[in-house]
């Protein structure tokens, strides 16, 4: 399954083809993602106006318009909403286990592919209600190590040199720029990085706009 699937190669899966096929645990998980700032939900009414009765055994297009035309104009309107928010920036974090990796045989390779579909997975999904929604920056902490001797160094990344918590609160930080009051553009919040954060043995990588750091 793992070799076959990424998704299950990624993400895991509790197996049903049959009793006790047993479950599969990814390495990549991601958490909620969740608004910087307040957001204020709203509904914006629209109107369809078009054919919404079944005409019987008509099926010309001759008896559809004259069907539409003896019905009462009030009839033929249907009224729904959408429902939006006028801006949000939201940030979400994940987490991919190396040694979980292992397992699954989840690559490099997957690795590369899971985050280029993260940078661009607006940009062929496009709706009303979604309008320009984007992904604005991509940072990855990935753990190299701090030992003198190649496989201590490796076993010491596997196993991670930060807690997570501390390169999520410390290291990246967002918030609305001054006399900023209701943001409604990307430019109105300050993205910073504080480098002299980063711990010994974590590597901080931008990869808005470069994968090639991986």
């Amino acid at each position: 399954m793992c070799a076959n699937f990424y998704d299950v190669r990624a993400f895991g899966a509790v197996m049903s083809t049959g009793a006790n096929a047993g479950q599969v645990r990814g390495p990549v998980q991601i958490a909620f993602a969740r608004s910087v700032d307040p957001i204020l939900p709203l509904d914006i009414s629209i109107t369809r106006m078009a054919v919404a009765v079944d005409p019987g055994k008509k099926s010309t297009v001759e008896d559809y318009e004259k069907h539409e035309a003896e019905q009462p104009e009030d009839q033929m309107r249907t009224m729904g909403r959408k429902s939006l928010i006028p801006y949000g920036l939201f940030v979400g974090k994940g987490f991919i286990s190396a040694y979980l990796a292992e397992q699954t045989k989840f690559t490099d390779e997957d690795l590369k592919l899971l985050f280029e579909a993260v940078l661009n997975m607006y940009e062929h999904d496009r709706s009303a209600s979604k309008g320009t929604m984007t992904v604005r920056k991509l940072f990855a902490f990935k753990h190299v190590g701090t030992d003198t001797d190649d496989q201590q160094r490796v076993s010491q990344a596997k196993l991670g040199c930060a807690p997570a918590q501390v390169l999520f609160e410390s290291v990246v930080k967002v918030a609305k720029k001054a006399g900023i009051e209701a943001p409604r553009k990307f430019e109105d919040y300050e993205v910073t990085v504080d480098l002299s954060k980063v711990p010994a043995g974590v590597k901080l990588l931008d990869l808005t706009t470069d994968l090639g750091q991986l």
